[in-house]
């Protein structure tokens, strides 16, 4: 039997442009016969993936890159002091090349200088673990080609934290591609909402001083505000195959959990400052499937008389949780809940009230005894 963590959440953001299109305005989706805005599955677990960085050891993170090669003639150089650097490039291509991963030199681009290095045709995810260990089998090698049973060894084990949730898809190396753990979805307005234009202007200080009028800079940008409904889900199960490790597993769940819950995507945070904390997060340990509460948001919310759009949007989604349980016996083992405000009565019921310390906690602890079990 399988378990899955299902995690909701509801997040207002005022003016901002977090997640914005190739034109420069933030994303949108039509939703229920209106738009809506919209961020992006891959802008938060961008996000996600950089709070790791400054939560998880080295040792459980992964890299993403072309020049991986690169990293793993620099962990060559600081394994074996004085070894030839071309000597390294090369070995490292070969060790590639045995398990089907093709390197080549990067297109150079006019009067750019010649780089001695190599890329992969697409972005490659590797663990930290697996760079260092396909260095440190490199320099035990001495010259000898590495044997593609061993290179396959060393890629296809110690996920880090972030392949083990995400996946890893290699295109012309199929048997190193990862199942994701871990679905996220793109975060989608509650309500009807477009894009706005925010006109402005600088003003050149010199200019100023000279008490002349003008501005020195003039231009648009585009913003959006909106309550998003947010929602991922783990297979807690699909964690530990990849992992190897279950209490590695717990720890990865609850990290992910906790930044899913405080990370934000960085999109012009400069210019808006919009730094806002979900005001209402449920999280539910299940042993059916996922259930995204979605669909509470079809019709658009709208404030009304005694309350808020934020305390709508929460009796929305408590009602569709609730409908979804009667109408198909599908119960969550357990629930948490966080929220703020009267959120907290709109919510009532809908699983043990917390707070963001405490569910952690919790979670670290009921995680282990289901997989104890």
């Amino acid at each position: 039997m399988s378990t899955f963590i299902d995690i909701h959440a509801l997040q207002t953001l005022p003016p901002s442009n977090i997640n914005r299109d190739d034109t420069g305005a933030p994303k949108t989706a039509t939703f229920g016969g209106v738009p809506r805005q919209r961020v992006s599955s891959q802008a938060w677990k961008s996000s996600i993936r950089q709070d790791f960085s400054e939560s998880l050891d080295s040792s459980q993170l992964g890299l993403r890159t072309k020049r991986v090669a690169e990293k793993v003639v620099k962990q060559i150089e600081q394994l074996s002091e004085g070894y030839d650097k071309e000597k390294a490039l090369s070995e490292v291509a070969a060790a590639f090349k045995t398990v089907g991963i093709s390197l080549a030199e990067p297109k150079k681009k006019k009067n750019e200088e010649e780089d001695s290095t190599l890329e992969s045709g697409y972005l490659l995810l590797l663990s930290n673990q697996q760079i260092n260990r396909l260095a440190q089998a490199i320099v035990e090698a001495n010259g000898e080609k590495l044997k593609k049973a061993d290179v396959a060894k060393i890629l296809d084990t110690q996920h880090s934290a972030d392949i083990a949730l995400f996946g890893r898809m290699l295109a012309d190396a199929p048997d190193f591609n990862v199942d994701a753990s871990c679905q996220v979805a793109h975060a989608l307005g509650v309500h009807e909402s477009e894009p706005e234009f925010d006109y402005y202007t600088a003003v050149d200080d010199v200019v100023k001083e000279a008490e002349e009028s003008g501005a020195g800079m003039i231009g648009t940008v585009e913003m959006m505000s909106s309550t998003l409904y947010r929602y991922a889900n783990i297979n807690l199960n699909g964690l530990v195959k990849n992992l190897d490790d279950s209490e590695a597993a717990v720890a990865v769940a609850v990290q992910f959990i906790k930044s899913f819950i405080t990370a934000m995507p960085t999109g012009k945070q400069n210019s808006f400052a919009n730094r806002t904390l979900p005001e209402a997060v449920v999280v539910s340990l299940r042993d059916d499937r996922p259930v995204s509460y979605v669909n509470a948001f079809e019709t658009p919310v709208k404030e009304s008389a005694e309350h808020g759009r934020r305390y709508e949007a929460a009796k929305a989604l408590a009602a569709e949780a609730q409908e979804l349980s009667e109408t198909y016996g599908m119960e969550p083992v357990k629930s948490y809940v966080l929220a703020v405000g009267d959120l907290k009565t709109a919510l009532e019921g809908l699983g043990e009230e917390t707070n963001l310390k405490v569910l952690l906690e919790s979670l670290s602890t009921d995680l282990s005894k289901v997989l104890a079990n």
